[in-house]
């Protein structure tokens, strides 16, 4: 009985005893260097990093961004297998409006005079073969080029293949050009158009600034050192700053991404919201495991003969396609997240005492003494006579 009433007591002063806390000043310079450094840490953490660097007194808001492009320029062909040609803007961009991107031919192998008749396959282990019995009438493979005849036919003097019904002659892609066919396309311009939007904050602004005009437009060139204010860019300085080089990208074509960076500062003692360019590879160019390299698709334009035939040249087309990637954040004085933050980053101040506390009891000589003066029992009966 008498264990049980002196646990319930016990159990009543751990819940309602009152802790205050006892102020304690210890003259020892350890303890007060260690308190005034563990101060300077914590303000300079909340004034440098979080104020200066994380700009935690500002309101944020996403970019908004829409992207026009247009290229110029012009080259001259004239090979063995094509007839003297002069490629301008209708041939060389395809499509000749894109979604924050633009694909210009650098390289190409034509397939001229193409019309739906019967051929011989082109060799590979499932197609060749050496009589009809060989060949599926009906069959077709996605991989080939269209649906086997049944028949099997001579494709040279020592190979014979399947027959097929499919745009004849096929596509024979395997000699590509070493050099670029449109080689000439490194000096081709493009102006690029972006206007940009932070609505939270009503801003708007365009990469082609207030002070830029038509004639202006007509000379300059982007330049990182003398003109970064210019939309303008020359291919090949594009991918010369991605760190490629064009001639060998043109051969088999890739992908460049043209990032601008619209990072903003609004307050008004940094009232400054220009774009930053930078530019870099982003299809895949690994010296080993390089696999399907580069950048291709077809297509095909049509004709009718004078008979009513219909026939088409089939283009595989090589060549660069730049995105343009458009991202950034801006900020600007909230008295919402100043307060917040602030009162966050001073809260650290409440974790000082504990770090000296934490010193003085476990790093000093006389740490018995220390905890003897910290924590003291006020026992009520100590004092009545």
């Amino acid at each position: 009985m008498g264990k049980s009433a002196g646990g319930c007591h016990s159990f009543l002063h751990y819940m309602f005893d009152y802790e205050t806390p006892k102020t304690l000043v210890i003259p020892h310079l350890g303890v007060g260097f260690v308190f005034r450094f563990t101060q300077f840490l914590v303000l300079l953490y909340v004034v440098g990093y979080v104020c200066v660097v994380q700009k935690a007194y500002q309101e944020t808001d996403s970019v908004i961004s829409s992207v026009t492009t247009k290229v110029k320029g012009f080259a001259f062909t004239n090979t063995s297998d094509s007839d003297p040609r002069l490629w301008d803007v209708a041939d060389y961009v395809i499509p000749s409006q894109g979604d924050n991107s633009f694909f210009i031919l650098t390289n190409v192998v034509f397939t001229p005079g193409q019309t739906q008749s019967r051929c011989p396959e082109l060799p590979n282990p499932s197609t060749t073969c050496v009589d009809d019995c060989d060949c599926i009438e009906g069959h077709s493979d996605p991989r080939g080029n269209g649906i086997q005849t049944g028949l099997c036919e001579n494709y040279s003097t020592t190979v014979r293949t399947c027959e097929v019904f499919s745009w004849c002659p096929l596509e024979i892609d395997t000699k590509l050009p070493e050099h670029a066919l449109l080689d000439a396309s490194e000096n081709f311009t493009v102006l690029i158009k972006n206007s940009i939007t932070y609505p939270k904050f009503n801003f708007h602004r365009r990469n082609i600034r207030s002070h830029v005009n038509s004639s202006y437009l007509q000379r300059c060139e982007f330049n990182r050192a003398t003109d970064p204010d210019c939309p303008i860019f020359r291919l090949k300085h594009i991918v010369s700053e991605a760190g490629e080089e064009f001639q060998d990208m043109a051969v088999k074509g890739g992908v460049l991404g043209i990032i601008i960076d619209w990072s903003c500062d609004l307050d008004w003692w940094a009232g400054k919201c220009y774009p930053k360019y930078s530019f870099r590879r982003l299809d895949s160019k690994h010296p080993v495991n390089n696999v399907a390299p580069g950048y291709n698709f077809r297509f095909a334009k049509y004709y009718k003969t004078q008979d009513g035939e219909e026939t088409r040249t089939m283009i595989k087309a090589y060549g660069i396609r730049f995105d343009v990637i458009v991202f950034g954040t801006a900020g600007k004085f909230g008295i919402a997240p100043t307060i917040v933050n602030l009162g966050a980053a001073l809260s650290f101040l409440s974790l000082v005492p504990l770090v000296c506390d934490w010193f003085m009891v476990t790093c000093m000589r006389k740490r018995d003494l220390y905890i003897k003066q910290k924590v003291t029992y006020l026992s009520e009966d100590a004092g009545t006579d």
